[in-house]
């Protein structure tokens, strides 16, 4: 009996023990559980403010707690890369996600494309222009490149209220941003320039500046003097580069900065090859991230800019779906090297296809009328990666109203902080391409309604992708303003880098 009663009592207490024990612990846990909860960054709406105007949307980062109906995304060609055709879901369209993206990033770009088509019923997004102070280089640097020659001794710029220097155009045109944008500065100087809202004006007074601007013609100097020939021990294009890094790094603007705040035009993947290593503090204007190492080029420091296209504009286009005949179009080097190898892997996949045109083409035997041609009879055209993840062929085909399909995997894009791809560019991964049937899938998926959609934002954007000379106001926002106000979004981010730069300097 003792024994039975002591064990009876010892059950009692070990139930009691368990229970005050098991009442700890969930306290405990409900406890972290509301600390948690409690600091949970994702319960906060994060807004991120952009230079717009004062009517402009405002744009909010959702968060994945939000409710399900403030999180749909109506249905439209931007958001293709949601869900494949079946229905299934895939990653975003060119590996955002994997660039350090978020889910966040349909709300950002669906808002930005608002931001932009309210810049363009409203004007210039900021209420002053871009300061830029621009050096007073010799001639041999810029104009000097084109033949010009001053008519007197210490004249460095040509009157282009008398004469514009020529440029060669040809294959030199597509990497001429050099000469667009130096033009532009010099016309803004003079009365005649009657635009209200253009995006960048020069300074003479450096202190006043936002950024610094160095007027190298680089590309024109790598296309036409790269060359040694046997009278030289280097080419003119080397002596030109060491000579700007000993201008450029011994002026006192540099000095103060570091170089942060200085503009300097790479547009060809191989100009600036050697002064690139001694002055990328500077902002590069490239055309792609191709030939650069990330330390020296990218795409949070520099500014991504059109190439010129070499087909014409095409003027009062009426064609949409059904003027059309031709499904999808690619014409050029089709063997490239190790970048672009997908070319020719599609070529043995396309070629035989219903509706196709995908051939060998080059500039000869007038193969830039041809190109044109073929591509404003077509609805869609290739941009597939050769040697860079771009070429100029991406702008010939926005220029032709043609939807792009960029097959390229690491390309970047000019503006497309603010302008949405996806409402006029088809998106492909190079692995999902090669697969049998699936390019041919994709556009052919693509009904009328839909197409035209595009086609019609495509004919929207045509001429922020024009570089000319000189800007016109009622035409809006050409490539050359638009490259400026991509200069001014990062002058914050640069005003920055300066000012922590100066940190362990005496002041001059």
């Amino acid at each position: 009996m003792v024994e039975r009663s002591n064990s009876r009592s010892l059950g009692v207490i070990i139930t009691r023990k368990s229970i005050v024990f098991l009442l700890i612990s969930i306290l405990t846990v409900l406890s972290w559980f509301f600390i948690f909860s409690s600091t949970n960054p994702n319960r906060v709406l994060d807004y991120i403010s952009v230079s717009e105007p004062a009517d402009a949307p405002l744009i909010i980062i959702k968060n994945s707690n939000s409710s399900p109906q403030n999180n749909v995304i109506s249905p439209n060609p931007q958001n293709r890369g949601k869900q494949n055709r079946e229905g299934a879901e895939t990653e975003e369209p060119n590996d955002k996600k994997n660039r350090g993206g978020t889910e966040t990033e349909p709300f950002i770009y669906q808002n930005r494309a608002k931001t932009l088509q309210c810049i363009e019923k409203k004007g210039s997004p900021s209420p002053t222009p871009l300061k830029v102070y621009m050096y007073d280089m010799s001639p041999e640097f810029h104009f000097g490149l084109l033949g010009w020659k001053p008519d007197r001794n210490g004249v460095v710029w040509p009157d282009i209220r008398v004469s514009v220097p020529h440029h060669p155009g040809g294959l030199n045109l597509q990497h001429s941003v050099e000469y667009w944008l130096t033009l532009d500065l010099l016309f803004s100087e003079l009365p005649e320039d009657s635009r209200s809202s253009r995006a960048a004006i020069r300074v003479k007074n450096s202190s006043e500046a936002d950024v610094v601007f160095v007027p190298f013609f680089s590309s024109l100097s790598y296309n036409r003097f790269s060359k040694v020939n046997q009278k030289q021990k280097k080419s003119q294009d080397r002596e030109l580069q060491e000579n700007v890094v000993k201008y450029v790094t011994s002026q006192k603007e540099w000095k103060i900065s570091g170089g942060k705040d200085h503009v300097i035009m790479a547009h060809h993947p191989n100009s600036m090859s050697t002064a690139r290593h001694k002055l990328y503090p500077a902002m590069f204007v490239v055309a792609d991230f191709g030939r650069y190492s990330p330390r020296v080029a990218n795409v949070d420091k520099d500014i991504v800019a059109p190439y010129k296209h070499l087909v014409p504009s095409y003027v009062n286009d009426t064609s949409g779906f059904d003027g059309r005949p031709i499904l999808l179009y690619f014409q050029g080097a089709i063997y490239r090297k190790a970048g672009g190898f997908v070319r020719q892997e599609l070529y043995y996949l396309l070629k035989e296809e219903k509706d196709v045109h995908f051939s060998f083409g080059s500039v000869r035997n007038h193969g830039i009328t041809k190109a044109g041609d073929g591509m404003r009879s077509s609805k869609f055209c290739l941009n597939i990666a050769g040697d860079t993840p771009s070429s100029n062929r991406l702008f010939d085909a926005i220029a032709s109203h043609c939807i792009p399909v960029i097959i390229s995997d690491d390309i970047e894009l000019p503006y497309e902080d603010v302008l949405n791809y996806n409402e006029f560019c088809l998106f492909v991964r190079s692995s999902d391409a090669l697969k049998k049937g699936f390019l041919m899938g994709l556009v052919r998926s693509i009904g009328r309604e839909e197409y035209n959609k595009m086609w019609k934002r495509l004919k929207e954007v045509n001429k922020y992708f024009d570089l000319r000379f000189p800007s016109k106001e009622d035409v809006g926002d050409d490539a050359v303003q638009m490259i400026w106000k991509a200069v001014a979004r990062k002058a914050p981010l640069v005003k920055m880098k300066v000012h922590r730069f100066q940190r362990f300097i005496k002041p001059f």
